[in-house]
């Protein structure tokens, strides 16, 4: 038999001169021994190997490395991508509320609807219990508008999630995108009773630059507030995760090291908070043509830099960079058949940031707990990447994103949406070690 290099691998060498490899079928991430990098370069020749294996070589075929000649990889591309369809598992986006106490310069919502409707939450209840018994694995999104502004309600659907996934066996978790404002030691208690454990928090510099950019409804600050419950939820013993979402443009980013700096004084070797760097864009908001939104260039480049200055700071990297380089892990939400979202009216959408768009209202979730949806704007989200797109069929990153990692940008601009991890793999990759090696060094929680 002759053994080849995978179509679905990357490389990168980090400073020092060591080898990382990767395979974004496998979603195998490895850091090669000195000892060893001549021989792995060797085996990873377009020439293939056709004689025994070698016990480096083996290990290079089980990780998905070297693959055997006759294996048709497009085909288990293709393969891992019908895996999507598979109908035990659901995802919902649910908006107990899309109201906001905050006005932030960049965003894109209107906030027309407010805490969701009884009838809403009552079908809602409904279609949760007929539904969960079928699954294997449930995750919710709890989203908004500001989530917290309705904790009652989040309380009461995810007692029946709860109840009805521990009865059937069914896997659950739950994440929480929230301003933090809100976010005080005794509402996290709450949260975490609820099986909420993991939140995206955003700071967008110290407080002085924070408290311009991301204000209340009345424009009062809103830093100290935020920051002072992170701190405080630090003291508790339970398990969660925190993205401390910095968003950048123009206006912050030369200023964003320095909040680095203070960041790494409250947080550095918890692990349970993460950095998760990100540029502003135009994302159709009233303020979009003010926005000073980076280049594409500079905005790829900074992203990066940041990271790695935080991760020397001591602070963790987002485990959500890492995840993305998993099989179908950088696939959006959004571009998956059975991932809803649920608006505070009953609308159902796909995407939550095309609110305003008819081809995103796809259906409504009606008080009986039925769920009517329009299989043909339903189609628009979930055919449009890998399919249709050649170039994505040739990308060592399919598997990975299998072209939908952003369907709506597809749909707006009929480009593909490549995502930031794919675009600069070898950063990526560098910086994974490199987080690696200061775990390995004892510094982490």
């Amino acid at each position: 038999m002759k053994w080849i290099p995978s179509r679905f691998n990357a490389m990168a060498q980090t400073k020092q001169g060591e080898l990382i490899l990767y395979n974004s079928y496998t979603g195998a991430i490895g850091a090669v021994a000195e000892s060893e990098k001549a021989a792995v370069l060797e085996a990873l020749k377009r020439t293939g190997i056709d004689r025994e294996l070698s016990p480096v070589e083996q290990t290079l075929v089980e990780c998905g490395f070297l693959v055997a000649e006759n294996v048709d990889e497009k085909r288990r591309a293709q393969f891992l991508h019908q895996s999507l369809h598979r109908t035990d598992v659901m995802h919902l986006v649910i908006l107990p509320t899309e109201a906001c106490n905050f006005r932030c310069v960049y965003c894109y919502q209107e906030f027309l609807r407010g805490q969701m409707k009884r009838e809403v939450i009552d079908g809602l209840k409904r279609f949760l219990t007929k539904t969960i018994p079928r699954l294997t694995h449930l995750t919710v999104s709890w989203f908004g508008g500001e989530p917290l502004l309705a904790l009652d309600v989040i309380e009461e659907i995810s007692t029946v999630i709860i109840e009805q996934t521990k009865r059937y066996g069914v896997a659950y978790q739950a994440d929480m995108s929230t301003n933090g404002y809100g976010l005080s030691k005794e509402t996290m208690r709450r949260l975490l009773r609820c099986e909420v454990t993991r939140f995206m928090v955003t700071l967008d510099g110290s407080k002085d630059v924070h408290d311009v950019r991301r204000v209340l409804a009345n424009q009062g600050p809103t830093y100290e507030t935020i920051l002072g419950h992170l701190r405080d939820i630090q003291t508790l013993d339970e398990s969660f995760e925190v993205d401390i979402r910095v968003n950048f443009d123009e206006d912050n980013l030369d200023r964003i090291p320095l909040f680095l700096d203070e960041l790494a004084c409250y947080f550095a070797g918890d692990r349970r908070f993460q950095l998760f760097c990100r540029p502003v864009g135009r994302w159709g908001g009233a303020n979009d043509e003010r926005l000073p939104v980076c280049d594409h260039r500079t905005a790829e480049v900074k992203i990066w830099e940041l990271t790695e200055y935080g991760i020397k700071k001591g602070l963790s990297m987002s485990s959500m960079v890492e995840s993305m380089l998993m099989p179908s892990g950088a696939v959006c939400y959004a571009a998956k058949p059975h991932s809803f979202v649920i608006g505070a009216d009953g609308q159902v959408y796909k995407c939550t940031c095309a609110f305003d768009e008819e081809y995103n209202r796809i259906g409504r979730l009606h008080a009986d707990g039925t769920m009517d949806v329009d299989m043909d704007k339903l189609a628009l989200w979930v055919t449009s990447g890998e399919e249709t797109d050649e170039q994505c069929q040739a990308c060592f990153f399919r598997p990975a994103c299998q072209g939908n990692h952003c369907p709506l940008y597809r749909l707006r601009t009929g480009d593909r949406p490549c995502p930031h991890e794919k675009r600069k793999i070898k950063e990526v990759l560098r910086l994974i070690d490199a987080q690696s090696f200061v775990r390995d060094e004892g510094k982490g929680r």
